[in-house]
């Protein structure tokens, strides 16, 4: 069996400005850590908010967006994980506890918080699901990424009910990528997300981003549309010394060494 020697980093919070909860005082619900050794360029983001089971409330909503905003200028950062510090829970959703001691108006501004954060992580639908249960509408893009995920009718079925789904019925559906058998140690699906990390690691990382700007914008658009947006980020990526890395790569036999310019 090959091991894979990893070097990790300290887990580094990011403080939210400008925000008090019942989560402020007990340490930062967002941390950060970069891995080292042959696994840097993977970023972990940990979310850890046992009291609420990694639920959406208001702090950690703005920790998260905060992290986001901070690793989005940060190029040395190829892939980014998103793990859970609380075991056996990856995400609880919305916060209702909290959101019920919300104004009306208070309450629309953090969801279009929240819809943009959603947007920013590219989430799937199945998060706001089970708010209908609760006499909510999906309000953070559940209601528009579903259909296109599944299609309408099964889209209306899963929203209308509220149904709750296990790994194994998403990945059935489409909604998940992997599902994956639970270890001894309980992190097994984190170990396979961190393979997949590996996998896209040592990837030309322009070419990487700018395919999915091309698949993220060809989405909202019809695909005479969306072929030219393909064009513009094929464009951009033409003079670039990783474009001319990799034909080299190939020409001589040799693995590729892509520096992201």
């Amino acid at each position: 069996m090959l091991r894979v020697l990893c070097l990790l980093r300290p887990w580094r919070p990011l403080r939210a400005r400008g925000c008090a909860s019942d989560g402020a005082a007990r340490g930062s619900e967002i941390q950060v850590r970069a891995l080292a050794g042959p696994d840097q360029g993977i970023t972990e983001i940990l979310m850890n908010r046992p009291s609420a089971r990694n639920a959406l409330g208001n702090v950690f909503v703005s920790e998260l967006l905060e992290s986001l905003a901070q690793l989005r200028e940060d190029w040395q950062v190829r892939v980014l994980l998103f793990r859970s510090g609380v075991k056996g829970v990856f995400c609880a959703g919305a916060d209702l506890k909290e959101r019920e001691q919300m104004s009306e108006a208070e309450v629309g501004v953090f969801v279009q918080r929240l819809r943009g954060l959603m947007n920013d992580i590219a989430s799937s639908a199945v998060m706001g699901l089970i708010e209908t249960t609760r006499g909510l509408l999906p309000g953070a893009g559940g209601t528009q990424r579903l259909p296109r995920c599944l299609g309408v009718a099964l889209a209306k079925e899963l929203i209308f009910t509220g149904r709750r789904l296990s790994g194994t019925e998403a990945h059935a559906l489409g909604l998940v990528n992997h599902a994956v058998a639970q270890n001894e140690e309980g992190h097994a699906a984190y170990q396979r997300a961190r393979a997949l990390a590996r996998e896209i690691l040592p990837q030309a990382p322009i070419a990487v981003r700018l395919g999915k700007v091309a698949i993220d914008r060809g989405m909202e658009v019809d695909i005479a549309s969306g072929m030219a947006i393909e064009g513009m980020c094929y464009a951009q990526n033409i003079p670039t010394r990783d474009r001319l890395e990799g034909m080299a790569a190939f020409r001589e036999k040799r693995p590729p060494k892509f520096v992201g310019k």
